[in-house]
């Protein structure tokens, strides 16, 4: 397993310096633009809809979890279908005595890496903001992690399969875009026409929201923490176990 992370590692050493480029100024621009500029108009006319915080400190933490959605699908689904291509890593990999499952593992390592570091780079912006403060900087992340790896062990378990990327684009245009919408990141859940909010509530990225938005502001409840936690673990388990049979019928059939 660590020696597929490790190639990972390597692989990622060429193409580093872009994406710490898309990590600080991402983020530091949809602080600027949305949390702050469209902040300021909504702070002023509607300061009581956003749970009673400025809106920056409502909208940064959202967008922390949404960024973390985002690269955990996208390290995790056009990636491994390309790896377990015809020429791709992965085959190259089945000829060592790597098995499937580490594999599978390794390159779960290399995103879980790459969550943490691009969510420590959002965090430190927010932390410049102001928005947080101190620990809750580091339970936000925390809450990201788990988040991005909820969205990648699924992706991956079913992206290994896939002989074509097309169907990637599809689910991201039309899964992960609108979740963007619809899970409380730009405004809060109760303001989504009551018979879409159980909808919400069901979806990952609001339970990832919340996740990272009680821990940021310092609000979260033991109850609460636990609810949303669970149901992210719960998806980072069943996409594993997943994985886990995916891997090894593509791999080694």
């Amino acid at each position: 397993m660590w020696r597929e992370f490790t190639y990972w590692l390597l692989h990622y050493k060429r193409t580093w310096r872009g994406t710490i480029v898309i990590s600080v100024a991402n983020p530091l621009l949809f602080l600027l633009g949305i949390g702050a500029g469209l902040g300021h108009l909504v702070d002023r006319h509607a300061p009581t809809q956003i749970a009673g915080v400025p809106y920056l400190a409502f909208f940064a933490p959202g967008m922390l979890a949404a960024a973390a959605m985002q690269t955990g699908f996208i390290e995790s689904s056009g990636r491994v279908t390309m790896a377990a291509g015809f020429n791709g890593s992965y085959r190259a990999a089945t000829t060592t005595p790597l098995d499937p499952i580490q594999i599978m593992g390794g390159h779960l390592l290399f995103i879980a890496f790459r969550l943490a570091t691009s969510g420590a780079a959002f965090a430190l912006v927010m932390l410049a903001f102001g928005v947080t403060h101190g620990w809750w900087a580091l339970g936000a992340l925390a809450g990201a992690l788990l988040t991005g790896l909820a969205f990648a062990a699924p992706a991956a378990a079913w992206a290994v399969g896939l002989r074509q990327t097309r169907h990637i684009n599809s689910v991201f245009r039309f899964v992960i875009m609108p979740m963007y919408l619809f899970s409380g990141t730009f405004f809060a859940v109760a303001q989504l026409p009551h018979w879409l909010q159980p909808v919400a509530y069901l979806l990952p990225l609001y339970h990832g929201a919340q996740l990272c938005r009680t821990l940021s502001l310092g609000t979260a409840t033991v109850a609460g923490t636990v609810l949303h936690a669970g149901v992210l673990l719960a998806l980072v388990v069943a996409g594993i176990a997943a994985a886990r049979v995916t891997y090894r019928r593509r791999l080694h059939p």
